[in-house]
């Protein structure tokens, strides 16, 4: 027995031995670009994530005195009470009613630390209706938190927390971030604080997310990176650590598509709320849409392909005292190409309040040159609600009925020195019916003629061709806008 028991231990010792004198194996290439891969995202993991908070709201039970509570919409559902306080909570307080609850209602969210003297960045509906904040960082320590600004154009807020020894983080330059780059988002998903995503840059520049329009207030990153009810105010890095977006919707659950504000964008906006606790963005005053999307314009074009139709003028707004008219092809600002609404939107918002600007216009195949100032864009458009009786003096054409303006009519709507024929009625199935004409509309002109009585009215549409169609110039409710009417449809 001792004797088998010393030939083992002689058979170990051997074999050790021969391993030890053994040389290295072999340097692996591939698997050594996986360790510094690995060892790249840990430390993006151990540095950045410092920097990220825990953002938890609650929103008290019970009647509120604030003006939000006058702005709700009774029609639409209250959050179903199985989700309340849960991460989905969002979706319904975001898209639906915010509903006074019957008991307090608990939020959570991620934000990043933007200056170690408390200024913390995080998306406007992480924070949206919250009675109490509170901010949490890694290390533990937690704060009570208060409102800086919001702007729920980009969905961006600042908060602040009394602190003067926050670990900020390092922002990065998203003009420079490149599609195929990394990309991994750090945040509080599902209650799961600082969980750690990995993906890609899938797309930048995204707007039109959630419908067919976008605006210059939409230019998202786009990542494959997990992204999910939670995330919302957490930053999305470059495997530097460097925040290069915020991250903030989720295009459906587990379908690997999410989106960021680049940082460029929302620091600067953080900026403008920490100074001045608003955003101030210049404007014309004009609504406006694709010249692709209006056919009958389109087909007036001839050779242009591209521009930016005037499809309303706001009362009292910058367009409104200038040269510009509805139906108007802009197809430059200041020199500068534009082909869609979103070039239009972001030449503008590139200029001062107040700034002179130079649209180059085409009218009725001729090139114009009109000249205005940028106003201030108003929290909320006014627009004028008009009540107009019937009225037996009228001319029928073309599924409109129409009356002569007169004095007592225009003061009844509100007009100013207005000239034209008031809609008095709309027949429908009617041509008029299907182009939105309304009942109050005063027509001013037909085919850039001014009509100032029914008979002229009439008239106009009867020397109008039925396949090139009638346009007419029309003010609803202080607003200028066109309605192109064709016979043939």
């Amino acid at each position: 027995m001792k004797h088998l028991i010393w030939s083992v231990i002689a058979v170990v010792v051997l074999t050790l031995g021969a391993h030890a004198e053994q040389p290295a194996p072999p340097a692996n290439g591939d698997l050594d670009l996986a360790r510094r891969l690995e060892n790249a995202f840990v430390k993006v993991a151990e540095d950045a994530s410092g920097s990220v908070v825990v953002i938890s709201t609650t929103r008290k039970a019970g009647p509120r005195d604030d003006a939000d509570a006058d702005e709700e919409d009774e029609d639409e559902p209250e959050v179903p009470r199985q989700f309340r306080g849960t991460p989905f909570e969002f979706f319904f307080r975001h898209h639906g009613n915010p509903s006074l609850p019957d008991e307090d209602v608990e939020g959570q969210g991620s934000g990043v630390v933007l200056r170690k003297d408390g200024y913390i960045l995080t998306n406007s509906h992480v924070i949206d209706g919250a009675d109490e904040i509170s901010v949490r960082l890694k290390d533990g320590r937690e704060f009570k938190a208060t409102v800086v600004g919001v702007d729920e154009r980009t969905d961006v807020a600042v908060v602040k927390v009394e602190s003067a020894d926050l670990p900020a983080a390092r922002l990065g330059n998203s003009d420079g971030v490149r599609v195929g780059q990394w990309a991994i988002a750090i945040g509080a998903p599902y209650q799961l604080e600082y969980s750690f995503t990995v993906g890609f840059v899938s797309a930048k520049g995204r707007s039109a997310v959630w419908s067919t329009s976008g605006s210059a207030y939409e230019d998202y990153i786009q990542t494959d990176a997990s992204i999910n009810p939670g995330n919302s105010g957490g930053p999305l890095c470059d495997i530097e650590g460097r925040v290069i977006g915020i991250n903030t919707l989720i295009r459906g659950l587990n379908r690997g598509i999410g989106f960021a504000i680049p940082i460029n964008m929302a620091n600067d906006i953080a900026g403008q709320l920490i100074d001045t606790g608003k955003i101030v963005r210049p404007w014309l005053g004009i609504q406006i849409e694709a010249l692709a999307d209006n056919k009958e314009l389109l087909e007036s074009a001839k050779d242009l392909k591209e521009g930016v139709v005037v499809r309303q003028i706001y009362p009292d707004t910058p367009a409104a005292g200038s040269e510009l008219r509805p139906a108007d092809i802009i197809v430059a600002v200041d020199g500068v190409a534009v082909g869609t609404p979103r070039d239009l939107q972001k030449q503008v918002l590139s200029k001062k309040v107040g700034a002179e600007v130079t649209l180059k216009v085409i009218r009725a195949g001729k090139t114009v040159k009109v000249a205005l100032r940028t106003g201030e864009l108003p929290d909320r458009l006014q627009l004028a609600s008009q009540t107009l009786p019937r009225d037996s003096d009228r001319e029928d054409a073309w599924g409109l009925t129409v009356q002569t303006l007169t004095a007592e009519l225009t003061e009844r709507l509100g007009l100013e020195e207005a000239e034209g024929v008031v809609v008095t009625e709309v027949e429908s199935g009617s041509v008029a019916e299907s182009k939105g004409m309304q009942h109050g509309d005063v027509v001013t002109e037909v085919n850039r003629t001014a009509v100032k009585t029914s008979a002229e009215f009439k008239a106009a549409l009867d020397k109008a061709d039925k396949e090139k169609g009638a346009l007419l110039y029309v003010k609803r409710g202080g607003t200028f806008t066109f309605v192109v009417l064709k016979g043939s449809e």
